[in-house]
């Protein structure tokens, strides 16, 4: 656990698409929710067993099948509502926009809207902390050339998550990378995406 913050994160490997999915709660009142549950379902639900904690929220950061895949098992299995930004999930329960926040005991789980790789891309800011869903991952980015997808705004978003403080810890959807969690100091030095001078460079170096 980060030490500023009073949340527990949990990264558990999600399937053959290399996906990560996320169970952050709180241990004091062991309310939490689950990020992205993908082809990791089974994996999640042994997981809030094990903790004793009571699933809150299943929330998506956008739409793509890789990510949503587990959803609905893991909400029969708890009772779990889900949450989504409305450009990636219509049929959610609750709506997360830039600036809404998720509430696990007494600390409040951030919503970002990032778009570029998804129109409804969100990260989640735990105290210390970004789940980065496929916006960034360790030393690579997400792709922009899929429907909906927009450099520019990909640009915008990683010039964002790149501004937060250098110990923030990278929790990344996919395990893509050298290693499994990063720093937002780790990527802005080894990233490449990151270190790109303006957006124009940016766009060159992703859609090549």
């Amino acid at each position: 656990m980060n030490p500023k913050s009073r949340l527990e994160i949990v990264q558990i490997p999600a399937g053959e698409m290399k996906n990560f999915t996320y169970l952050v709660y709180c241990p004091d009142t062991g309310q939490a929710l689950a990020v992205d549950p993908s082809f990791g379902a089974d994996a999640l639900l042994a997981q809030i067993a094990e903790r004793g904690v009571e699933l809150r929220w299943v929330v998506n950061t956008h739409g793509h099948r890789d990510h949503v895949a587990g959803n609905a098992r893991v909400m029969a299995a708890t009772g779990a509502r889900l949450a989504a930004h409305p450009l990636s999930l219509n049929e959610a329960d609750r709506f997360l926009r830039e600036g809404t926040e998720l509430r696990l005991g007494e600390t409040a789980v951030a919503v970002l809207h990032t778009p570029g790789h998804h129109p409804g891309h969100i990260c989640l800011n735990p105290p210390g902390a970004l789940i980065t869903g496929d916006t960034l991952f360790v030393t690579r980015v997400g792709r922009a050339d899929l429907p909906g997808g927009d450099p520019r705004a990909l640009y915008r978003s990683l010039c964002r998550l790149a501004a937060y403080p250098d110990a923030t810890l990278v929790y990344p959807g996919h395990d893509y990378g050298p290693q499994p969690v990063s720093t937002i100091a780790f990527e802005r030095e080894h990233n490449p995406f990151l270190r790109c001078g303006d957006v124009e460079s940016f766009i060159r170096l992703r859609m090549s």
